[in-house]
């Protein structure tokens, strides 16, 4: 894939916006209450009318979905839930004819225990000639095998409990860094490497734009496999020292960009989700001159608000520390490497009612103020389906109300070990994965027309009136709020190459920064008011009577200093410095 070594900003998806659709939850065209690809390819004119230049698309392979289809039994065709390859190459037609690309979700570091690689591995014996693409282990020495504590080591899943399962019929343990069901490849095996990047080469050649790599950095293990440290009082101990970016972790992925990308005629783009990476690892990955990734997803913002318990004891955020967060991979990155910009996507709670205030008094301003810092930063934004409406958290009221595994999970251990109930419901409404999967809120009627059909998860009912169709109609709405930030990345070149500076890092109400570009002369400057008080911000110097980009709040007078930021108000205002 040809790059320029010396800066990422040059490439194509710099200056791009990348959309996220779930499938499951997009738009259903058959009313079996599941979204599928023909319903996105209904709905592909509202995305180039907001304006996106890459869609992004969650796993719509085979699959068993214990994992909603991150367990893939299939690598290269779609489940029938979504539609048939035809489909699929129909879509992916109406994409690029629209002048947008497709981007798949390529998830390699496990595959459903369903896949024939898996069955072949496990049925195979532990003799068996494909016995090596997985990672098999006896019980401890002196343990009886398949009793607590005989596990080949003290790992614990993502998913509750431990990540090694008892295969009694093969006599051995399978390792599962997530569900039972997601055996974990062995990329030391380099047949394993080859088969997978075969795969990806098949995909391409069909005329796919790229890949979504799900916790890519998780695939290269430490072979010795050693326990982790346990915390006082937990069963399981942390294996991530063990496994994220493991020791051949660059090795695997500068093979694998030569052996899928390199020289590729096409503009593709590479993005890695990471979680646990460093500022200093994500700088290796991401330069150009390396040629592994174009950019990685990092998570070190979305744990701020992780209280002692973990993501499903939240407390509240504080604005210091994201600046600080956020500040760090700006600088941190600098010129040499590249942000992927989210605050949402389908493991994430909805950012309005997270980081925002999903009241009625300030819904719609605070999501356009958070859409406004994101989408400013040095970086490459991901807006999540939905994200652009401003939708919020699911008013769930009982665990029955819940689909995703790591919530049941959580769920059944804590209160299986003593937890209250309605403590650890509390923490599942606020963090649940759920949150990003409720349907995609079309219009007013009954299932938001997300489908004629029931829908595999409720329709959150203030859809009446959060909707598409609502927001088409009012100039004013968070939907063209949007389209409009979308607009001026593609048309202002200090947002993609301009330098970034953080102002006010100590404050707690403001959230300000300014980018500059010697380039073109130009320089931004981004005031934010997180919270919903009024604001008295002090302007640098020369910022005065200066242009207005975009604002949330009509300006009925020039910016002047002391400016009063009303609450939830966003303003970008440029000026020339050439």
């Amino acid at each position: 894939m040809p790059v320029n070594e010396a800066n990422p900003a040059d490439s194509w998806w710099s200056n791009a916006v990348v959309y996220q659709i779930y499938p499951r939850s997009f738009a259903d065209s058959n009313a079996d209450g599941i979204g599928d690809l023909q319903g996105i390819i209904e709905r592909l004119d509202y995305l180039s009318q907001l304006g996106v230049d890459v869609l992004w698309l969650s796993p719509v392979y085979p699959s068993p979905h214990d994992d909603n289809g991150y367990d893939i039994s299939d690598y290269q065709d779609i489940d029938p839930l979504y539609g048939t390859l035809e489909d699929f190459d129909r879509l992916l037609a109406a994409v690029h004819e629209r002048g947008m690309k497709l981007v798949m979700d390529l998830v390699v570091n496990h595959t459903s225990d369903e896949h024939p690689w898996f069955t072949a591995s496990r049925d195979g014996g532990a003799d068996g000639p494909m016995r090596d693409w997985y990672i098999w282990r006896p019980a401890r020495d002196g343990m009886e095998p398949g009793t607590p504590g005989a596990e080949p080591n003290n790992w614990g899943s993502f998913f509750s409990g431990s990540a090694w399962e008892w295969d009694e019929a093969s006599g051995e343990y399978y390792l599962h860094l997530f569900s039972g069901k997601q055996p974990d490849l062995n990329w030391e095996n380099p047949e394993v490497r080859q088969a997978v990047y075969a795969m990806m080469r098949w995909w391409l050649e069909r005329g796919v734009d790229g890949f979504r790599m799900d916790v890519i950095n998780l695939i290269s293990k430490d072979p010795a496999l050693p326990d982790g440290h346990a915390p006082e009082g937990s069963r399981y101990g942390d294996g991530s020292p063990y496994y994220v970016c493991g020791p051949r972790i660059h090795e695997y992925l500068a093979e694998m960009h030569r052996e899928v990308f390199a020289d590729h005629p096409r503009r593709l783009l590479t993005v890695g989700e990471m979680p646990g990476v460093t500022v200093e690892e994500a700088k290796l990955f991401t330069n150009p001159a390396r040629r592994e990734l174009d950019m990685v997803f990092q998570f070190e913002h979305v744990g701020l608000d992780h209280g002692p318990g973990g993501k499903f004891d939240p407390r509240p955020l504080k604005l210091t520390d994201l600046k600080a967060s956020l500040g760090r991979w700006q600088t941190g990155l600098g010129t040499t490497g590249w942000n992927s910009l989210y605050w949402n996507n389908h493991d994430q709670p909805r950012v309005v009612s997270r980081f925002g205030d999903d009241s009625p008094a300030h819904r719609d301003r605070s999501a356009k103020t958070l859409a406004t810092v994101l989408h400013l930063h040095r970086g490459t934004p991901f807006v999540y389906q939905g994200e652009e409406l401003g939708m919020a958290n699911a008013p769930f009221t009982s665990v029955d109300d819940f689909r995703d595994i790591e919530s049941l999970n959580h769920y059944a251990h804590a209160v299986a070990d003593g937890a209250d109930p309605e403590r650890v419901l509390a923490g599942l409404r606020a963090m649940g994965r759920d949150n990003a999967r409720t349907p995609m809120q079309w219009d007013t009627t009954q299932h938001a027309g997300f489908t004629a059909g029931t829908p595999w998860i409720a329709v959150n009912p203030d859809h009446t009136e959060v909707n598409a169709k609502t927001q088409l109609a009012d100039p004013d709405s968070v939907f063209h709020y949007y389209r409009r930030l979308i607009d001026l990345r593609h048309t202002e070149p200090a947002i993609t190459h301009g330098d970034f500076h953080m102002l006010h890092p100590d404050h707690e109400q403001l959230y300000a920064f300014a980018r500059h570009d010697t380039a073109s002369g130009t320089e931004l400057l981004i005031l934010a008011n997180i919270s919903g008080a009024d604001l008295a911000v002090d302007l640098p110097d020369g910022w005065e009577h200066s242009e207005t980009l975009i604002a949330n709040v009509p300006a009925t007078t020039p910016l002047t200093t002391p400016h009063t930021l009303q609450p939830w108000e966003a303003r970008v205002h440029r000026r020339r410095t050439a």
